[in-house]
């Protein structure tokens, strides 16, 4: 039965097979990521009108100290020194 109802509905096999609407860890707030992953800030870009890319910002363990109670404009400044950036893209379930 299962071929057959993949033959009816194809969508089902893409929301099984990639599980895009759950979202782990479950009840978690990801605009707040601070509250997940330490020396985390929760940044938008838009891309072109009408749309917006939400990014988190993480800086190494290394200037963890660093980053203590700093705000969004301290983690822009780091965007722009000399450190590298690595950009990790986590795929299509829609969630960071």
């Amino acid at each position: 039965s299962v071929p057959f109802l993949i033959r009816l509905f194809p969508s089902l096999l893409t929301k099984f097979v990639y599980l895009n609407f759950l979202a782990f860890p479950f009840f978690a707030d990801f605009r707040r990521p601070e509250l997940l992953v330490n020396n985390t800030i929760s940044l938008y870009l838009t891309t072109e009108p009408g749309i917006t890319v939400g990014i988190w910002h993480t800086v190494p363990g290394s200037r963890g100290a660093e980053a203590q109670g700093k705000d969004q404009r301290w983690y822009e400044e780091a965007l722009a020194d000399a450190h590298p950036v690595i950009i990790y893209l986590h795929g299509n379930g829609g969630t960071r």
